[in-house]
């Protein structure tokens, strides 16, 4: 993977109250992405790590085998993910079935994710999701009416946690005008090792290439506005230690490389939409009537 001009992107300490100073704002505009450390304390991030491996162990997955992959996007085709915008779902890795589609591993040790309302319905992530100086922090960002959109546990589980293509954020949650915006918390290391974030600094700026959507016939798929590849050239890699946030504009191009180490990288994701802007109707990701959509 290339490397970027920067070499080590601007850290910031995470501001007490979530508002965000005239030099933070500034790396963000310029960038696309924000890293704030020690946004969250280590005893924090140890008991949603808990309660997702609680979740994760208990779980009945015994009818349940849809795989969450970038690269092949065979999820698409399943309902138990194109219903999931709205409840809580699990999604296991490609690397943890043998070749007789058997489990080769504990299935809290064989997930991708969980997704994607885990900010309304499980209490231990509300509460963490609706942190006030979130609002402050999202706010700041731009956005004047947030909703908390989605959600996602992700377990890069060691030697199978799979890759994250370059991709957008508003691919796939979009608004018009655009207003995604990527709330990411490291709740362990992320390293080289293991599979850290990298992203196209100043790249927020280039037009949408492409919408993950539901299509007339109710699949989901890709409508393709510009072919050209993301390419992941010069991308820079947002290393952060546990407990950081990492800010990310909803068109800044980012990805993820595959965990092959014996470390686990979990991390927590939140979006955020602003309500004074559209959702379109054909999204992927829908709510039912009985769960709107709801701020901090």
């Amino acid at each position: 993977m290339a490397q970027s001009p920067i070499t080590s992107p601007p850290r910031f300490d995470a501001p007490a109250d979530g508002h965000l100073t005239w030099a933070m704002k500034s790396a963000y505009m310029r960038d696309g992405f924000l890293v704030l450390e020690d946004f969250v304390e280590a005893a924090v991030c140890a008991r949603l790590i808990t309660q997702a491996q609680r979740m994760a162990a208990a779980a009945d997955l015994s009818k349940v085998a849809t795989i969450f992959s970038t690269t092949t996007v065979r999820h698409a085709a399943d309902q138990y993910f194109a219903g999931s915008g709205d409840k809580i779902r699990f999604f296991f890795e490609e690397g943890a079935f043998d070749a007789d589609g058997r489990l080769n591993r504990p299935q809290e040790l064989a997930l991708n994710k969980i997704g994607h309302a885990l900010h309304d319905l499980d209490p231990d992530f509300s509460n963490f999701s609706r942190d006030p100086r979130l609002a402050r922090l999202a706010g700041d960002a731009g956005v004047r009416e947030p909703l908390l959109l989605q959600s996602m546990y992700i377990f890069k589980q060691p030697g199978i946690g799979g890759e994250v293509v370059c991709h957008t954020d508003s691919t796939y949650l979009y608004t018009e005008p655009m207003s995604c915006i990527g709330l990411w918390f490291a709740l362990e290391d992320a390293t080289l090792e293991n599979g850290c974030m990298w992203a196209l600094a100043g790249r927020h700026r280039e037009r949408l290439r492409s919408r993950f959507l539901r299509k007339a016939d109710g699949s989901l798929g890709y409508e393709v506005y510009d072919p050209t590849p993301l390419a992941a050239e010069g991308a820079v890699p947002l290393e952060a230690k546990r407990g950081t946030l990492i800010l990310l504009h909803g068109q800044l191009p980012h990805l993820s490389g595959r965990n092959r180490s014996s470390r686990s990288r979990h991390a927590y994701t939140l979006h955020v939409i602003d309500g004074a802007c559209r959702y379109l109707p054909d999204n992927w990701l829908q709510r039912a009537p009985n769960l709107p959509l709801r701020g901090f």
